[in-house]
């Protein structure tokens, strides 16, 4: 077969999720099983992979399915509890006290306190944590998918303390050939690592100023009364200023301090600016908007979690402060156990895997449950149970209600993952090919010849599309970007930094990420109403990112230390083609400690991640 017929075989699992989910709006519970087994017969029979891996990236994909149904399972626990609690009243009573506007509340909620929990967490928990919380706080189910979905965008790069640069950039790449150009130069491979993520930042900075207002204009949009753009652009003042205050520090954390800390260090620099400002009306228009009358909600709207506030009786009312002390405590129980080695290390101490699957080199899985942030969601369900004096009965009621919503997402991401995992091992084969999406990237880069930088972060979007993770997209496609940018005699470190953009913004349609959202919220089977909405940013994000490319490499002749020692002139290019490509294809070992430490990103990063 031709290379080309090979790239649409590899497109084909893709496409066809996308038509039956988007065009024939079919529930992702019948979609993906058929999308799994396409996948598996193009594996076996057009890539020539042995039935055995294909078995074994099954196992794979289904151990990592029980890391993100964990995560979800946490994460419905959390708000059932507070719902038993008395603890969403406290915080559905405080809002009133910096703002009764949903839009407001939208870019607090979701955008500042979302983006702490993604640069903490990774895995897709921002989602999972948010998107209930905004139901709980009135806003429809769908609305609160959609608007947590957006959050998997500016601060998913470096979600997870810094995961998908810090393991998937460094996994990614052949980096012994390009430390000894280096050296060779004067430079060491930090301040190359540096300079990538400095750029990360700075183009995220960029485009991420306006994620707030897109987030509100779509949700005012698609779940106003009204339908209008102008009640979503009548915020833009605050909505930019929410933006700046969360990504002028981000930027900076980049540039300064490396890929650790920048979206932690933005929403808590935002959430202290932001908030008091939202408290004294700054920049807040006159008009408050809301939903329309929950009675005139269309069924699709509505999820089958619900909760009903008024039915709590005979609770001692909780102050606002302890009905936020548990998301409090979340944040920096996250924080700790990423950042304290001794913690880190004995949370990981009980880690339950499968190495080597069924004899496959590579294939790999894992499940550490008390690292994961479902492990540290059940830590803070049973510290809240004891501050809100909980009864045993009310914390029995909260277990049994998370633990019936769980099995619907469990049957979708059975068949997700799993295929995932196929397109991703798929590079050991009978036929010397390279992996699915590997195949998809140079089929794309072919066609478009010099203005490849345009589509440079498209093609990280459809890498995170596939894995649900910016971490796994990265390890699959960094070496691709880093031999494009070399053909074409440009920056690598800004091409790879572009890819992990790109990567980022495929969260928001990353099919496994909105199952597992829309599985804290009731809202399964309509994954495609959320994917019709959420590719609209998405789209923004790649389009603006591939302009800033072209701008960076024909205008601005952006340049790293590899291009002022001559390692992207013809004679180098061809010296380190011929070192061993130690991460041509992903770095199973990296890949594995990235989902064992952030995100099953596959599903992220995560994925739930990040």
């Amino acid at each position: 077969m031709t290379d080309t017929t090979l790239a649409l075989l590899a497109f084909t699992p893709l496409i066809l999720a996308g038509v039956l989910l988007i065009g024939f709006r079919m529930a992702a519970k019948t979609a993906m099983p058929i999308v799994y087994l396409v996948t598996a017969v193009i594996a076996l029979f057009a890539w020539e992979m042995s039935f055995n891996r294909v078995l074994a990236s099954t196992f794979q994909g289904l151990i990592l399915t029980a890391s993100i149904l964990w995560i979800i399972f946490g994460a419905i626990l959390l708000l059932n509890t507070l719902k038993h609690s008395g603890g969403i009243t406290a915080i559905r009573n405080g809002f009133s006290g910096i703002s009764p506007d949903r839009r407001v509340q939208a870019i607090i909620v979701a955008w500042l306190f979302g983006c702490f929990i993604e640069g903490a967490s990774g895995f897709g928990t921002p989602a999972a944590v948010a998107a209930p919380l905004m139901v709980a706080l009135g806003f429809p189910a769908l609305a609160a998918v959609v608007v947590g979905m957006m959050i998997q965008s500016t601060p998913v790069s470096f979600g997870a303390v810094g995961t998908p640069i810090v393991v998937g950039v460094t996994g990614g790449i052949n980096q012994s050939a390009i430390t000894e150009q280096l050296e060779a130069g004067g430079y060491t491979w930090l301040e190359y690592f540096r300079l990538i993520a400095a750029e990360v930042a700075i183009v995220h900075g960029i485009i991420g100023i306006l994620m707030p207002l897109i987030m509100v204009v779509i949700m005012v949009k698609f779940f106003g009364a009204n339908k209008s753009w102008k009640e979503g652009l009548s915020i833009t003042p605050f909505a930019l200023f929410a933006g700046v205050a969360f990504v002028v520090p981000y930027m900076l954390a980049g540039v300064l301090l490396g890929p650790e800390f920048p979206s932690m260090i933005g929403a808590m620099v935002g959430l202290a600016i932001v908030v008091p400002a939202a408290r004294r009306g700054f920049l807040i228009p006159k008009d408050t908007w809301d939903f329309p009358e929950r009675s005139s909600w269309p069924d699709n709207w509505i999820g089958k979690i619900e909760i009903k506030i008024d039915d709590i009786a005979g609770k001692t009312p909780l102050s606002t402060w302890m009905g936020w002390l548990p998301y409090v405590l979340l944040a920096v129980f996250l924080v700790a156990s990423r950042t304290i080695e001794p913690l880190r290390e004995a949370l990981n101490a009980w880690t339950f895997g499968w190495n080597n699957i069924l004899g496959e080199a590579g294939v790999s899985g894992s499940l550490a449950p008390l690292y994961l942030p479902g492990g540290i969601l059940l830590m803070v369900v049973l510290v809240t149970a004891v501050l809100h004096r909980m009864r045993a009965g009310e914390l029995k009621a909260a277990f049994g209600e998370s633990s019936r919503t769980i099995f619907g997402a469990g049957f979708v991401l059975i068949f997700t993952i799993p295929m995932v995992r196929i397109l991703i091992n798929s590079g050991v084969n009978a036929g010397d090919l390279v992996s699915m999406p590997v195949a998809m990237a140079q089929f794309v880069a072919d066609g478009v010849g010099d203005v490849y930088p345009f589509f440079a972060p498209a093609v990280g979007g459809l890498g995170a599309f596939i894995a649900g993770s910016n971490t796994a997209a990265n390890l699959m496609l960094a070496e691709f970007q880093f031999n494009v940018a070399q053909q074409l005699g440009l920056s690598t470190a800004f091409m790879v930094a572009l890819q992990a953009v790109g990567a980022a913004a495929g969260n928001m349609i990353a099919i496994h990420n909105v199952v597992a959202a829309s599985a804290t919220v009731g809202l399964l089977g309509r994954e495609g109403e959320t994917i019709r909405k959420t590719i609209l940013p998405t789209i923004y994000y790649l389009v603006f990112a591939g302009a800033i490319a072209m701008i960076g490499f024909y205008v601005l002749n952006v340049s790293d230390p590899l291009m002022e020692v001559g390692a992207t002139e013809p004679a180098a290019i061809e010296q380190m083609e011929q070192e061993p490509a130690e991460a041509a294809e992903p770095d199973e070992e990296a890949e594995q400690e990235a989902e064992a430490e952030a995100e099953p990103e596959p599903f992220e990063e995560a994925e739930l991640e990040d």
